[in-house]
């Protein structure tokens, strides 16, 4: 994939060859297909969300507690990224029922977010967490549903449609932190079927 090229001034340099060019673009082009699949199973999800009379956000940083390496000591806080995050639409605190979806599309991507115990503990802090497992080339499910852990939910892909193939457990909660209310109000929720109505009226006149 690469020559040693040595300049007349004795000086040597890598050059990609062709092969290795081609190779660079072939993954290049992989890369952005899952990517653009990953980005369209979140934008899915949210919406799903939103249909279902939630507000949820994608792409949030939000604060969360995490047990410390050593069990003597307090816990600790992080930031968790989770690819959608959501609520009921509810003025009253210990209804509010937040979720959190994690999105994976690669099988690869899936088992390497599976050993990180911390990243999940921080979106169980957070609310109930399920997995949005994706198909392969094959169009098979990346995944089994027992291969995520029993405190998470499982969501599938199958013939087009999002299926749960295993429930969250249920979680009482007494409601968010102060610093989750904080990032929520900052940021912009998607669009849901009262902005989409609004649009119909058209622009209003001058």
């Amino acid at each position: 994939m690469l020559d040693r090229v040595q300049a007349p001034s004795g000086h040597e340099s890598l050059r990609v060859t062709d092969a290795g060019v081609r190779l660079l673009a072939a993954t290049l082009a992989a890369n952005r297909a899952a990517l653009s699949a990953h980005e369209a199973l979140v934008e899915r999800v949210a919406l799903e969300m939103s249909r279902a009379g939630r507000i949820a956000w994608r792409g949030l940083g939000l604060r969360a507690q995490v047990p410390a390496e050593d069990p003597a000591k307090p816990l600790r806080w992080c930031v968790a990224k989770p690819d959608v995050f959501s609520i009921r639409n509810t003025s009253v605190e210990t209804y509010v029922d937040p979720i959190v979806h994690e999105v994976k599309v690669r099988r690869a991507d899936l088992l390497g977010d599976l050993r990180q115990e911390a990243k999940r503990a921080a979106y169980l802090d957070l609310g109930e967490c399920w997995y949005v497992l994706g198909c392969d080339a094959e169009g098979r499910c990346i995944a089994e549903p027992d291969e995520v852990p029993p405190e998470c939910g499982v969501l599938v892909l199958d013939g087009g449609r999002l299926v749960v193939a295993r429930a969250a457990p249920r979680r009482k909660r007494t409601g968010l932190p102060f610093g989750v209310w904080m990032a929520l109000a900052k940021a912009t929720p998607v669009p849901g079927q009262d902005g989409e109505a609004q649009a119909l009226l058209g622009t209003p006149p001058a």
